[in-house]
């Protein structure tokens, strides 16, 4: 079982930064690939960044690449997404997941249906 939850959503005016928190509590937590997804009113649920917790690989969607990055902190149990250069099409409500990967072959993965636990979701509106 997995608990997660966000924190951090707010309103920026365009090319400004947010930083996006989530705290994930799990019996054990290296079990987990974690994430963060999005969804904007009309559209689909989309990955944006995931992490493996023990490894520490990444994958990003190309929307994002090069102006958000994601991390972790084991100790803390927290997970964090930092967004520069925002844009009005990244505002949606963002949230943190959480994928089994018990064994070292299973990767953190960007696609909603692999995903096996969601938060509630903290909202971000970028401003033009």
């Amino acid at each position: 079982q997995v608990r997660l939850a966000e924190s951090g959503g707010g309103s920026v005016q365009a090319g400004g930064s947010l930083r996006l928190s989530c705290a994930a509590s799990a019996d054990n937590p290296y079990n987990y690939c974690l994430g963060w997804f999005r969804q904007a009113p009309g559209k689909e649920r989309e990955g944006v960044a995931a992490i493996k917790v023990t490894r520490d690989s990444t994958i990003y969607a190309d929307s994002v690449k090069d102006r958000f990055s994601i991390s972790r902190d084991i100790k803390k149990n927290m997970l964090y997404l930092q967004m520069d250069s925002l844009n009005a099409e990244d505002t949606a409500m963002y949230y943190c997941a959480a994928k089994n990967c018990w064994n070292r072959y299973q990767r953190p993965s960007v696609d909603p249906d692999d995903i096996d636990y969601w938060g509630q979701g903290t909202q971000v509106t970028v401003s033009s």
